[in-house]
């Protein structure tokens, strides 16, 4: 008898906003792909059967920002055993390669990758190789011509245009620098993500430049030009922004995220439009971790699971441009998900700068599905 579904995950609490699913249900995959979203999957109908009683089952979950491009860039590490062994089943590599170093990460990072790879083509020619001279210090590297060729004859993987705009990237060339990217990224028809901190033109000049569906990595930094006005509000001018449509993303890294202005803003009214870890090999080991522990920290700010859920998925597939098939467990959707728990007890998390906070839960990763199989880290490229 030929059986309907290669794998069915039972039991488990489906969390899907994309479709407004937060209730138990039963998931089954065939040809790599989500099959059927419902109670009375019958375990005799599937190849593989994993049961996740007491679980959640979410989308495979998007990281907007990570740094993969590992052996080149300084930043870079191995994206499956960092994204994909840790409930990551797409990733997006923030810039870490520019268009005379692209052809390299994608045939030798990207194709070889387990996990979906896409990439935000830096401005810069040179991507993040060194901190050692900011890859924007001298403006013949921010060279539209050339990012806009990689762009199209990459469309497949590119999504967007990067630029790293703090001070001792760019020095005083911040504001020429994110012209050029925002023009690559009109000529392809892509999103621009502006790294922030320590800028030397003010914040809200540089964002006043954004189009609706641009992304800022770093809105909850804590250095001086921040979302947040002296008496600790959101100044107006971010609220407007927001409004606009441009996507204010976590985006933690090892110096861009406090608690302690995350706290004020979302007291305020202030919420992310998107949760990315900025994963790389200097934070790796805290405080960031990985996207799950990057996720728990906003639900000690007291954000809801089914929220949370939303902005490492749906919506960020949205940014993306892929919503129509990653993001989502609506039936034809691209087979990925994550199968997670919330552990309860006392569970210590660490911002950027220090500042430790004690929260009650903690999201935990226990498996992932990708392409409508069980991902086994042992058997890596098969």
């Amino acid at each position: 008898m030929q059986l309907l579904y290669d794998l069915l995950i039972k039991g488990g609490t489906v969390v899907d906003p994309a479709q407004g699913v937060n209730r138990p249900a039963n998931v089954a995959f065939v040809n790599g792909r989500v099959a059927s979203v419902a109670t009375g999957i019958s375990e005799d109908d599937a190849a593989e059967v994993y049961d996740a009683s007491g679980l959640i089952v979410t989308p495979g979950l998007i990281d907007l920002h990570v740094h993969n491009f590992w052996g080149v860039s300084h930043y870079g590490i191995d994206p499956d055993i960092t994204n994909l062994a840790n409930g990551v089943t797409t990733a997006v590599d923030a810039g870490s390669a520019g268009a005379a170093t692209f052809d390299a990460f994608r045939r030798y990072v990207i194709e070889r990758a387990d996990t979906r790879l896409y990439a935000l083509l830096n401005i810069s020619l040179t991507g993040m190789i060194s901190d050692d001279i900011g890859e924007l210090e001298d403006l013949r590297h921010a060279d539209v011509g050339q990012a806009v060729r990689v762009g199209r004859e990459n469309r497949d993987r590119i999504v967007g245009i990067k630029a790293r705009l703090s001070q001792d990237i760019t020095r005083q060339h911040d504001v020429e620098s994110l012209k050029r990217a925002i023009e690559a990224a009109e000529a392809i028809g892509r999103f621009v993500m502006i790294h922030v901190g320590k800028t030397h033109t003010p914040l809200e000049s540089l964002i006043e430049m954004l189009r609706p569906g641009d992304v800022v990595t770093h809105s909850f930094h804590g250095h001086a030009e921040g979302i947040l006005d002296d008496a600790g509000k959101v100044k107006e001018a971010f609220r407007e922004h927001q409004r606009r449509g441009i996507v204010f993303d976590v985006g933690h890294g090892a110096g861009s995220f406090s608690f302690d202005v995350a706290e004020r803003a979302m007291a305020d009214g202030f919420r992310p439009g998107n949760i990315s870890s900025d994963l790389h090999l200097y934070n790796i080991e805290g405080p960031v971790f990985d996207q799950v522990t990057t996720i728990s920290k906003l639900i000690w700010l007291g954000m809801s699971l089914y929220d949370v859920i939303g902005l490492t998925t749906v919506e960020t597939a949205k940014t993306m441009g892929v919503h129509d098939r990653l993001g989502t467990l609506k039936a034809g959707a691209v087979g990925d998900a994550t199968i997670a728990r919330i552990d309860e007890g006392s569970f210590k998390l660490t911002d950027s700068y220090g500042r430790s906070v004690t929260s009650r839960k903690r999201l935990t990763h226990v498996a992932t599905v990708k392409s409508g199989r069980m991902y086994k880290p042992w058997l890596r490229g098969t």
